[in-house]
């Protein structure tokens, strides 16, 4: 058995190619929720659904982002309702809309600074896209877990990996400016496209919820944490109570998504920059204490005080994919052994 970690698009890229590597009936995924929001009252979980529409073969694989082919009939008409509106609207169209405080937390019991009214609609989703939220909140409507909502879609789609959210809680990722603002992850790389500068990243709800038993189960396992990004992709899941701690105990191989101090794409520098990091791989290490062997690329300077492999970790392709997951592969039988013989969690562990 291996598990992956999985946040923006890092990770399921990697993933196209695991399969060839690893079996993927043995294969179990932790995806990240801290960037989840509920839009016009259904709620969108952007890691997992990538997760979920690519081994499901339908995700549009330009954007990396929904379902192929997918027409947005319904957004459209939801932007031209709000335009129409003019004046009848406080605010510009199109911006993203938070409901109220009283309102962020009625109901189901939610992470504060994730709700947004459908007026307007920031985020552009699909037809089928948006069936796929239905469903999933209808039946967190019905009293199932996020988990069991998650292996219900997963089913629909014909997933061969084990797809589980970090938790059945919520948490919320939040971006502090320094301008003063805070605002939802979404809100920063949606609709503001990561302008505001960062002074810092909080994930909250993250003290108060918890690791879903099967995430944890999976977390026994060997694990690999693909080129994504440490503070919202990564950071969310280590805020976790325990999180932090399975992965000290367990081997744990991560590949770098920067090149020295570039990074591949994504707001990684200016996030990790922004909550005091060294933008590059020496930070990516600095924030996985817990990792025992990295990936790195042919070209990428840096020396690491652990195991390292090197190829090209450039992913544009399935073949790609499967040349980095196979460095991962000799990572982890480069590190197994000695993790295996450690009787105690790694210095660090909480």
């Amino acid at each position: 058995m291996v598990t992956f970690l999985a946040g923006g698009t890092g990770t399921p890229k990697l993933l196209d190619g695991a399969a060839r590597v690893f079996d993927p009936s043995e294969t179990a995924v932790v995806a990240n929720t801290g960037d989840d929001v509920e839009i016009g009252g259904h709620l969108v979980c952007p890691d997992v659904d990538t997760v979920l529409f690519a081994g499901g073969g339908v995700l549009d694989r330009e954007t990396w982002w929904g379902i192929d082919g997918d027409t947005t009939a319904t957004h459209e008409e939801l932007s031209r309702l709000a335009s129409a509106a003019g004046d009848a609207l406080d605010g510009e169209p199109g911006t993203p809309r938070y409901l109220d405080d009283a309102t962020q937390t009625a109901g189901r019991e939610i992470a504060r600074w994730r709700r947004f009214s459908a007026v307007g609609e920031f985020m552009e989703i699909g037809d089928r896209d948006r069936a796929v939220h239905l469903t999933r909140t209808g039946l967190l409507d019905e009293g199932k877990s996020l988990t069991e909502a998650v292996r219900v879609l997963a089913a629909a789609f014909d997933l061969d990996v084990d797809l589980l959210p970090m938790s059945d809680d919520a948490v919320a990722t939040l971006v502090h400016t320094e301008g003063g603002e805070t605002i939802h992850f979404q809100e920063y790389w949606v609709a503001r496209r990561a302008e505001p500068a960062v002074a810092d990243v909080e994930f909250r709800g993250a003290a108060d919820a918890e690791p879903t038993d099967a995430a944890l189960a999976a977390l026994a396992d060997p694990v690999v944490i693909g080129p994504s990004n440490p503070v919202t992709s990564l950071g969310p899941m280590l805020a976790l109570p325990g999180f932090e701690r399975a992965l000290r105990e367990t081997p744990v191989v991560a590949v770098s998504p920067f090149v020295g101090d570039e990074v591949f794409s994504g707001p990684a520098a200016e996030l990790m920059a922004g909550v005091g990091r060294e933008p590059s791989t020496a930070g990516v290490a600095e924030a996985y204490p817990f990792a025992d062997a990295f990936v790195l690329d042919d070209d990428d300077p840096t020396d690491l005080d652990r195991h390292v492999e090197r190829t090209d970790t450039e992913i544009d392709g399935v073949d790609d994919a499967e040349r980095v997951a196979r460095a991962c592969e000799r990572a982890l039988t480069a590190v197994a052994g000695g993790a295996a013989d450690a009787g105690a969690p790694r210095e660090g562990a909480e």
